[in-house]
């Protein structure tokens, strides 16, 4: 979990649909609903600006934040789902879950890869095959992890990270438990077939000019 933890300022929303959502946006906010928490549903509104910047900066979606209203406690939420603009691709909307210490989510978090500068098998040609960019775990609403980790220290060119080998933080569990899949691979170094071909007829037009300057000097030779 980052340790800075985003505050949006919120306020209840008094006019819900689309007229009230366009009044709202035009003032400089966001609608937003706010669920979850054993409490009805609340329409409310976010900053635009802050909302903005979380998004941009990747702190939305499945990341602990805050939401502050004046003259009442902080109240830790989750965003769950962001509407975007589909031309624009900015917010629009936001769904905010209510949780709390004892609250446990399903989110996606992702995959880090450790010490690639000393992997034996990337230091010899390898290539890094990620087969998961992201994993889905379980885990406590204030503690998900930043991202799960993956040590290449000692990989060597063939090998296969899965999931087994990576270590999981206090309270976190994997949704998938019915395999050990595989997260990453340490590919063999390739060359194009491409690069072959030019290669190959490049040697084949060499020895064809090299055979072709000797006809011609024979050629050229005076016989007595």
């Amino acid at each position: 979990m980052s340790s800075e933890t985003t505050i949006f300022d919120c306020e209840v929303r008094q006019r819900a649909g689309t007229g009230g959502a366009r009044a709202v946006r035009r003032d400089g906010w966001l609608p937003a609903v706010l669920y979850g928490g054993n409490q009805p549903p609340v329409n409310i509104k976010l900053r635009y600006n802050q909302i903005l910047r979380a998004y941009l900066n990747g702190k939305m979606i499945d990341v602990l934040s805050k939401i502050r209203v004046e003259g009442q406690e902080d109240q830790l939420v989750i965003a769950r789902d962001v509407q975007v603009d589909i031309i624009k691709d900015l917010p629009i909307h936001v769904d905010l879950m209510r949780v709390s210490s004892k609250t446990r989510v399903k989110v996606n978090v992702p995959m880090r890869f450790l010490n690639e500068e000393d992997c034996p098998g990337l230091r010899a040609g390898g290539v890094l095959n990620v087969v998961r960019h992201e994993i889905e775990i379980n885990a406590p609403a204030t503690s998900i992890p930043e991202a799960l980790e993956a040590d290449l220290a000692t990989a060597e060119v063939g090998d296969t990270i899965h999931i087994s080998a990576v270590t999981l933080p206090e309270g976190v569990t994997l949704t998938v438990t019915d395999r050990d899949f595989t997260v990453a691979t340490i590919a063999a170094p390739t060359v194009s077939k491409t690069t072959e071909e030019d290669t190959a007829a490049a040697e084949e037009g060499a020895e064809g000019e090299d055979e072709g300057e000797a006809s011609a000097e024979g050629e050229g030779e005076v016989k007595e």
